[in-house]
């Protein structure tokens, strides 16, 4: 069996909106076997509107008038935030597998 680097991706769905993203990318040997999850909490707030969360991405909190939306802006946020890291040079860690240099 050989050393290549396996690649996939597991989103777990619950009401129509991914609650979780998983990440089995190692670009290497010595990533082999690491796994990222960004998993985004909803809850229902007493007003009515759900709040999401991405607990590992500190700041990474919004709003929607449904659960779904919620969790589709807290997605969204979350990767402008990731991006934002990796334009200004600092280490993301979350995104450490997926990429590797030629």
């Amino acid at each position: 069996m050989s050393d290549v680097p396996t690649k996939s991706i597991r989103c777990d769905i619950l009401a129509g909106a991914v609650i979780a993203i998983s990440m089995n990318l190692p670009s290497h040997k010595a990533m082999k076997g690491v796994r990222t999850m960004l998993k985004v909490e909803a809850e229902r707030e007493e007003d009515g509107r759900w709040i999401a969360e991405v607990v590992a991405l500190p700041g990474v909190m919004t709003y929607g008038a449904t659960r779904a939306e919620a969790v589709a802006r807290a997605e969204a946020l979350a990767l402008r935030v990731l991006a934002d890291r990796v334009e200004h040079g600092e280490a993301v860690p979350e995104l450490a597998a997926l990429f590797t240099a030629a």
